[in-house]
């Protein structure tokens, strides 16, 4: 599966795969939270994309809030990009890169993710 520009690895750098879940445990068009070093991340599998089928892996906690709920929002399209609006202020982040939609200062982690088999693979740097 190809990885969103946004978050797409450089060739030359040193990315290590782990293993985060399985592909059984996550739901389609909704998100789910898993522990990653101490850090909750919301993944989202979207199986059918214009693009195809894709994942994101992007932090839960809501930066406006300080609230562990993004892997609870809604997923949507606005303005062609794949968001995720947030469940407490409604506003609106993008999945390939973080960025929020409304509030520009407001950014959330992303991280490279990937399909290997049944496996749900998150990169570290």
């Amino acid at each position: 599966m190809s990885l969103p520009n946004a978050v797409r690895m450089q060739t030359n750098e040193s990315v290590s795969w782990r293993t985060l879940c399985s592909r059984r445990d996550l739901v389609a068009n909704s998100g789910v939270v898993a522990w990653l070093d101490g850090e909750q991340v919301a993944l989202f599998h979207l199986p059918e994309t214009e693009t195809g089928e894709q994942v994101f892996a992007i932090a839960n906690k809501d930066p406006k809030s300080g609230a562990n709920v993004i892997g609870r929002g809604i997923v949507g399209q606005l303005k062609g990009d794949l968001v995720i609006a947030s469940p407490l202020y409604k506003q609106h982040f993008r999945l390939a890169d973080g960025s929020c939609l409304e509030y520009p200062e407001q950014q959330l982690q992303v991280w490279p993710v990937r399909f290997n088999g049944d496996a749900v693979e998150i990169a570290a740097a």
